[in-house]
């Protein structure tokens, strides 16, 4: 009895780790071609009241981006800690975009609620290819990609990002 018992934790043990193995393998932040970094720099998108934004000009700094939604329960969670990261970085020269997979409608009186002191860009549905494009292979939200001075992707995080991701990112700046 005994040795079947540990015969059958041995299989549960390697079935755990195979599932592990294809959730990190479905989940990775894919390969990420230069072409998807040149298009992302050249990308304009509208602010939630209208207004343009470029995103040329963040190029030159750290820059954090991060897909998110209203609708997104762990993007709404973890905004108030991006807003706190931005402003306790921004004189290292940090940047923060979020870039809102939704419509401006819901944005507006989602940031009446919550302002951000980081700027907002409505991507729009669109918004998901862009991160396919920049590695979230599955789509999912929230997809954080971390940017070098020299405008290439230092970082991705497909999920809710944590205190212990941000310490770590804070030195590119």
């Amino acid at each position: 009895m005994k040795r079947r018992t540990l015969w059958m934790g041995g299989v549960a043990a390697a079935a755990g780790a195979a599932g592990a193995a294809v959730a990190w393998w479905r989940l990775r932040p894919g390969d990420l071609a230069s072409e998807a970094e040149a298009a992302f720099w050249a990308g304009r998108y509208e602010g939630p009241a209208g207004e343009p934004v470029a995103l040329e000009p963040f190029r030159g700094r750290p820059l954090l981006v991060n897909f998110w939604a209203t609708w997104c329960p762990p993007c709404v969670e973890e905004l108030p800690l991006l807003n706190a990261f931005y402003q306790a970085h921004a004189r290292e020269g940090w940047q923060v975009l979020g870039l809102a997979v939704d419509q401006p409608a819901a944005v507006q009186r989602f940031l009446r609620k919550l302002p951000l002191a980081f700027p907002v860009a409505m991507a729009g549905f669109a918004g998901i290819e862009t991160s396919r494009s920049l590695g979230n292979l599955g789509g999912g939200l929230p997809f954080t990609v971390v940017w070098g001075r020299d405008g290439t992707v230092r970082h991705r995080k497909i999920g809710q990002v944590s205190e212990a991701d941000l310490s770590q990112w804070s030195g590119l700046g």
